[in-house]
């Protein structure tokens, strides 16, 4: 038996996963994503953190997985093979507002099959689990990974600090060592 998913786009996915796990820190972005996964009928578990993840997921393992990067303690990364060691079936997916290159591709060396930017929604979450199945290429250790640019690198350092600092803008500047005022023409600009 198969959850049909309608997406955007109105084309159905046949997704044989019927239960889902959702990690993150932000208690928003888990619940709106698992009140979306329960209207369209998979089991939901969440976590807040590593650990809480691993108690949950041992209890419980799921068909899917969803990790954000960066959580306080051990990262998303860090539960990849923890997870995998419990369930190796399970499908993995990285979610994050502070992607690069090098991470998306460490993630899939480590299991991940896709690494996804937020804002995310489940319609999102779902397109990127069917498409697991095509191919993907993951550069070997000799290639060249691309370096971002140094606006790149510096437009995710000052949302890392940023993110932080829980949005507060004067404690920022004062961590990254600009003026406030600085910081808040740069965030004005477009993401590089």
């Amino acid at each position: 038996m198969s959850t049909t998913e309608a997406v955007s786009g109105s084309q159905p996915i046949e997704m044989a996963a019927k239960s889902i796990l959702l990690v993150d820190d932000s208690f928003v972005l888990r619940d709106r994503l698992a009140l979306a996964f329960q209207e369209r009928g998979f089991r939901v578990s969440v976590a807040g953190s590593y650990d809480e993840a691993l108690i949950v997921f041992r209890q419980s393992p799921t068909d899917l997985a969803v990790l954000d990067l960066r959580m306080p303690g051990k990262p998303g990364m860090a539960l990849i093979p923890e997870l995998k060691k419990i369930h190796p079936d399970t499908k993995i997916l990285i979610l994050s507002g502070f992607g690069s290159i090098a991470t998306a591709i460490d993630a899939i060396r480590l299991g991940a099959p896709n690494f996804l930017p937020k804002p995310a929604d489940a319609d999102d979450i779902l397109n990127a689990f069917a498409r697991v199945g095509s191919e993907i290429e993951i550069p070997q250790a000799e290639e060249e990974i691309p370096v971002p640019t140094l606006a790149q690198a510096e437009w995710e350092h000052i949302h890392r600090v940023l993110a932080d600092c829980g949005g507060n803008i004067s404690e920022a500047a004062r961590r990254l060592g600009i003026h406030r005022r600085s910081l808040q023409r740069k965030l004005r600009k477009r993401a590089p």
